[in-house]
């Protein structure tokens, strides 16, 4: 409060600050890159992006070790009865989940998609997890809000893809989709 006047002053500048905030969290799910990702050879010649060796081998056993204690019995039986046998898939849709909402919210490019998909991935991450103490809790409970203020707020449109392309190409197909 400012003494003088008795007015509570203005936040200045907050959408730098959720831009701000935006790019902070997308720098967290872009780390996915280094490692969860690496590139293969398809057909012995055609570099393409895939889940790491060592994240086709972790995850699995993460997953199993997540679902043993969890008291939550629906979201026990999934992780035990379709990620564990399947992990190979969820691997390469986790890795390619988390590096593509990184990208998205460090270039705030399709944030409103790429927050969406990093709530869903969270999310789930929260249920695997919530058992194991308050710190998970915590943190997957200050991941999911950042994201939903980030979707709600539409934090691209400011220091992002998003917005320059409102402001440049205002017609496109791209600034009237809900993206961004």
């Amino acid at each position: 409060m400012d003494a003088s006047t008795g007015m509570i002053p203005a936040m200045r500048a907050p959408e730098r600050w959720l831009a701000a905030l935006r790019i902070a969290v997308g720098v967290w799910f872009a780390k996915s890159i280094f490692t969860k990702l690496s590139v293969t050879l398809a057909w012995g010649f055609l570099p393409v992006p895939t889940a790491s060796d060592r994240w086709l081998h972790v995850m699995p056993l993460l997953v199993t070790k997540y679902a043993e204690g969890n008291p939550v019995g629906f979201f026990r039986e999934f992780l035990l009865n379709s990620v564990v046998p399947n992990g190979h898939i969820y691997a390469q849709l986790t890795a390619f989940g988390e590096a593509a909402v990184g990208l998205g919210l460090v270039f705030g490019c399709g944030t409103t998609l790429a927050a969406a998909i990093g709530l869903v991935l969270v999310v789930n991450y929260g249920l695997a997890v919530q058992w194991q103490g308050s710190a998970q809790q915590g943190f997957h409970y200050m991941l999911i809000t950042t994201l939903v203020v980030i979707l709600g707020a539409r934090a691209g449109r400011t220091w992002g893809v998003d917005g320059w392309v409102r402001a440049h190409r205002p017609g496109s197909w791209l600034a009237r989709a809900p993206l961004g």
